[in-house]
């Protein structure tokens, strides 16, 4: 999907736009964006959502990875006042996918007499359906989850000084790529995580996401029944997100 905005667009003709993606289904999701007659703030945040490909997204097996991303991402958006939205996929090998999709420009520039909010809606359901293209296509990608190189592509997607960065991460956070199986087993004591911490990101590093926030859907569903197993899990990410990674890690949209 490539991802274009038209400069400075006829206010009358914005909001025909903007009627007419009102039609689509998707436009649902939007509902609750309004128009003011006052020009808004600008928005400032860089934003990415990251979309996990693998089998236990799939409705039928796992979180529902479409679901949990049309749930969540037009509150992401608007909440934490998104600028700009990238777009990273979580595969086999998330850093080599070929699942490409352009940012989107959430903010475009516009003057005085245009429709601003019918602008940042249009943007939204370009967005929107950008992040459902990058899910479709991860989706029908080789079957794996590298959870860490999904984090690092969506980091290095970042603009460099543009402020503090968001990123909505659609994923139940099972690793599980030709190098390395997150099992129960692999994390159960203090220091069977150590080891597989270092497993992990000891060949890798870990992604550049010092000062961002982070905000995680669908983190280990499949566990949360199982304190036995969901404790350790959330240990073992927290390690690598919080401690070595230097993020804020966020429960707002955690279902």
């Amino acid at each position: 999907m490539t991802a274009t905005t038209s400069r400075h667009p006829h206010p009358l003709r914005a909001r025909r736009r903007a009627r007419t993606l009102a039609a689509l289904p998707l436009a649902a999701l939007l509902a609750a964006v309004g128009c003011s007659t006052d020009k808004p703030e600008a928005l400032k945040t860089p934003c990415a959502v990251v979309l996990d490909g693998s089998g236990s997204g799939s409705a039928k097996d796992g979180f529902d990875a479409k679901a949990k991303l049309d749930a969540t991402i037009v509150p992401f958006m608007k909440d934490r006042g998104c600028k700009t939205m990238a777009f990273a996929p979580i595969t086999r090998s998330s850093k080599a996918s070929r699942c490409r999709v352009n940012d989107v420009d959430l903010d475009p520039p516009s003057q005085s007499t245009d429709d601003v909010a019918a602008i940042r809606q249009e943007a939204m359901v370009r967005a929107t359906l950008g992040a459902r293209t990058m899910l479709k296509c991860a989706q029908d990608t080789e079957s794996g989850s590298d959870i860490l190189g999904g984090l690092a592509r969506a980091a290095e997607a970042m603009p460099s000084g543009g402020g503090p960065a968001a990123l909505l991460v659609v994923s139940d956070f099972e690793q599980a790529d030709p190098e390395f199986n997150l099992s129960p087993e692999s994390i159960a004591t203090p220091e069977a995580r150590t080891s597989a911490v270092e497993k992990l990101v000891g060949p890798r590093g870990v992604p550049e996401l010092s000062g961002m926030d982070v905000y995680p859907v669908g983190y280990g569903m499949s566990r949360r029944a199982k304190p036995s197993e969901y404790e350790p899990f959330d240990a073992f990410w927290t390690e690598i997100l919080e401690r070595r990674a230097k993020a804020r890690v966020h429960d707002d949209y955690r279902r």
